[in-house]
């Protein structure tokens, strides 16, 4: 189906002007007259013709739809902020009496906010749906240009930038639904008089039941790609990998490569299931490690993946020469059954669950009409204890997408009577696969990290830790086979996954940015948990009974894989406890401060306006004593180290050549020149005040020789602390560069020799005047040089006299 006919049935009609205009793109791209005349050069596409496009694309197209979209989703909040103000009235207060009493007012208020809250919902859908046409739209039509101009022009790269500055079609709506659904709940409640449900599904039993793992799936740089290893192998061991099975390991074996190959129908229902998002979407895939010419193991496995980001798998295994037959539906593994059933001479639970695996996956095969599409090639390192697979990580490296299909009978890709790819497998082709061509080929630019929970895991911690730093980049929803059939099939489909804009953009972060939009994110996602607890109650939230005051919760241990920070769904309980955690961790140390301040004693008035609110005076005089609260977080985060465990010597990030920014050494100049500037402006005067105090004045000349002093000072820590900071930007250190010692000591130093000054000037003027003169009326000649007993202020010589008044 063409892409204008798919963009005309998902029209949402109250928002039809708010689309992309598609067919307006199409005629300044001047389809239509080219596909009529058959002669591109019948009219030549011209700078203004491009420009027109462009602008039309760009500007005028994906700002409309970006700003119809953040402002829609604006105006989506702000009615469910109406909708929770409504609700507040009825909800009961801690001696569970209502503010709104009267029955009847109540049901009507429920009433009308359940209407209000279903029109919500429904566009919340629709937006979802919109965002993500439209953002189809626009990779549609730039390649539909750089097809028809591609040599002189394209438009691509610049939509992709672009889209990487107007994410609308990867935000979220996840919490948003949380707190609509609370409410649906609550109003619910009030309508038909039922109390509040405590009993939860857990979805830890379930996923025991049924050997369902939680999955958490992030994108690494090339460049932090060891960095992740040596975080995890400490506390995981590396799965080896033995193609001979024998019973000593080679360890110099180097990660196996995974190969899979995926099927879908020419249609490619399964891809349009799992990007749409349908409920229980499937996926089927041919799996093995090595060479096949080595005759691995063949695992035919069905994935589901649920919303909760748990799988479920349902796999077989079989032989190479086998798999053709099953594939077809001529071979049913009757002589493995029958061997099974032998061996426990009866019924055997074996072979049963192998009759219902074999009968599943020939079902499915056969109801969708399956084929080979895509084949997946990684190397892979695996993460885990042997015997113990409650925690399972792998480490995906490069990672090639081929093309396996048969789609074009002209030039198939593949055999159509085969299951593969022969000239792939014959030959043992290996990473890059120069020899494929680069219109069925892609490699994927970063490695994939996915970590896997069962329940019953524990000691967890340090996997929190690397999933909010800054090594990896949280890709929740990405699977290899919908970026494969996305990039080489873009014919054939009309969704695109959201992460394709992202591809553009530097998934490196800096370790302070990274922990600051953690701590936003999680204070952010306590508002909403603290929102949505209101309407359940302090029975309603299974997450909130097992984790308010829970051990567990404060020691990174877990009961069930939920319980872990959410790294794979927004929606998932996991990010509930982060919040808990988080909130619980701010109420501890708002409580501890209080406790620190009562037990202090009382100072004095003046001693407590000298100290600020977070520390002590020394804090802020040195800033390595600092205690506010991000120096201590990273201060209990240094002194955190695992027994047996000591820090790298050299960090990744200090790797390479120094790359500093010109104004940064600049900076640093220009302040050493102002601490120079200062040493002579104390020396002139100290030269000044020397030269005017005469032979006798040794008052004078003592002061004279403090401000030398000073300036000597002042000179000396200048060029100490340029040295300093020149040698801290050259280290890429994290440590702060301002430092107040010195300017107070300058400060201080002064203004205690401004006061001994006129001390003794004023000691100078009493001993002068005769007992009973009036001082109002006597002359007094300061700084003159005709009195040498006289000690000059400020060290200023005038040659007049003036009555000191």
């Amino acid at each position: 189906m063409r892409f204008g006919k798919t963009l005309k049935k998902s029209i949402y009609p109250p928002w039809a002007d708010k689309y992309i205009d598609y067919d307006k793109l199409k005629q300044l791209l001047r389809e239509r007259d080219i596909e009529n005349s058959g002669d591109s050069e019948a009219q030549p596409w011209t700078d203004k013709d491009e420009e027109a496009f462009v602008h039309e694309l760009i500007n005028v197209q994906l700002d409309k739809v970006n700003a119809f979209q953040s402002e829609t989703s604006k105006q989506l909040r702000q009615r469910t902020e109406a909708c929770d103000a409504k609700l507040r009235p009825l909800l009961p207060d801690d001696q569970g009496r209502h503010e709104v009493e009267d029955e009847e007012k109540r049901r009507a208020i429920a009433s009308e906010v359940l209407e209000e809250l279903d029109s919500i919902t429904k566009e919340v859908s629709e937006l979802e749906k919109y965002s993500r046409i439209n953002f189809t739209g626009f990779l549609k039509a730039a390649k539909k240009h750089d097809r028809k101009r591609g040599s002189q022009y394209r438009v691509r790269p610049l939509l992709q930038v672009r889209l990487s500055q107007h994410p609308f079609n990867s935000e979220d709506y996840s919490p948003l639904l949380n707190r609509l659904s609370a409410m649906y709940t609550f109003a619910r409640q009030v309508l038909t008089h039922e109390p509040a449900e405590t009993k939860a599904v857990s979805g830890g039993e379930g996923r025991a039941a049924n050997d369902a793992y939680v999955s958490y799936k992030f994108w690494v740089h090339s460049d932090n790609i060891v960095e992740v290893k040596t975080h995890i192998l400490r506390r995981l061991p590396v799965l080896l990998y033995n193609p001979t099975g024998s019973k000593e390991l080679d360890v110099s074996q180097p990660d196996p490569t995974i190969t899979s190959i995926y099927f879908d129908n020419p249609q490619f229902d399964l891809y349009n299931k799992k990007v749409a998002r349908i409920p229980d979407a499937a996926s089927l895939r041919l799996q093995w490690s090595g060479d096949l010419k080595d005759k691995p193991a063949i695992f035919l496995e069905k994935k589901i993946v649920t919303d909760d980001q748990s799988d479920r798998n349902v796999r077989i295994q079989l032989k190479e020469k086998h798999v053709k037959e099953f594939l077809k539906g001529e071979y049913r593994f009757e002589k493995h059954i029958h061997r099974l059933e032998n061996q426990a001479r009866g019924e055997s639970h074996e072979a049963e669950i192998l009759k219902k695996n074999v009968e599943v996956l020939s079902s499915f095969i056969r109801e969708n009409n399956l084929q080979p599409m895509l084949r997946a090639n990684f190397r892979r390192t695996a993460f885990q204890i042997p015997g113990d697979d409650r925690i399972r990580i792998s480490l995906d490296t490069d990672l090639a997408l081929i093309r396996e299909d048969a789609l074009d009978p002209e030039r198939p890709c593949r055999d159509p009577d085969d299951w593969h790819r022969r000239d792939i497998d014959d030959t043992g082709m290996q990473y890059p696969f120069e020899p494929i061509n680069e219109n069925e080929i892609v490699r994927f630019p970063h490695a994939l990290l996915e970590i896997k929970l069962r329940q019953g895991a524990r000691n967890v911690e340090w996997l929190n830790d690397l999933m909010v730093s800054h090594l990896v980049k949280e890709a929740p929803r990405f699977s290899k086979f919908v970026h494969g059939v996305a990039q080489l099939f873009e014919d054939n489909i009309n969704t695109f996954p959201f992460w394709l804009s992202e591809l553009a953009n530097d998934i490196r972060r800096d370790p302070e940015t990274a922990f600051q939009e953690e701590q936003e994110r999680l204070a952010k996602l306590a508002e909403d948990q603290i929102a949505v607890g209101s309407y359940l109650g302090p029975r309603g939230s299974p997450q909130q009974q097992g984790l308010a005051g829970s051990p567990m919760s404060r020691i990174g241990s877990i009961s069930g894989p939920s319980i872990i920070d959410p790294r794979a769904s927004v929606s998932g309980p996991g990010r509930e406890v982060a919040a808990k955690q988080q909130a619980e961790a701010q109420a501890r140390e708002g409580r501890e401060e209080r406790e620190q301040r009562q037990d202090q004693p009382a100072a004095p008035e003046g001693q407590n306006r000298s100290r600020s609110p977070g520390g002590s005076f020394l804090s802020g005089l040195v800033p390595s004593f600092s205690m506010s609260r991000y120096a201590r977080a990273h201060r209990a985060q240094k002194q955190k180290l695992p027994a047996g465990v000591t820090p790298p010597e050299i960090w990744i990030k200090d790797a390479g050549p120094v790359r500093v920014e010109s104004k940064v050494w600049l900076a640093n100049q220009r302040t050493y020149v102002k601490w120079q500037h200062i040493a002579i402006l104390l020396a002139s005067l100290s030269l000044a005040l020397y030269n005017a105090a005469g032979e006798d004045n040794q008052v004078a000349q003592v002061l004279a020789i403090v401000y030398l002093s000073f300036a000597a000072f002042a000179s000396i820590w200048g060029w100490y602390m340029y040295q300093t900071r020149a040698r801290l930007i050259r280290q890429r250190s994290g440590k702060d560069l301002d430092n107040l010692f010195g300017p107070i000591v300058v400060c201080l130093g002064l203004a205690g020799a401004l006061l001994l000054n006129f001390v003794f000037r004023y000691n100078a003027t009493l001993m002068k005047e005769p007992s009973g003169t009036n001082l109002g009326n006597s002359s007094i000649h300061l700084g003159s040089t005709n009195h040498s007993h006289e000690s000059p202020m400020l060290g200023v010589v005038k040659q007049d006299s003036y009555p000191f008044r």
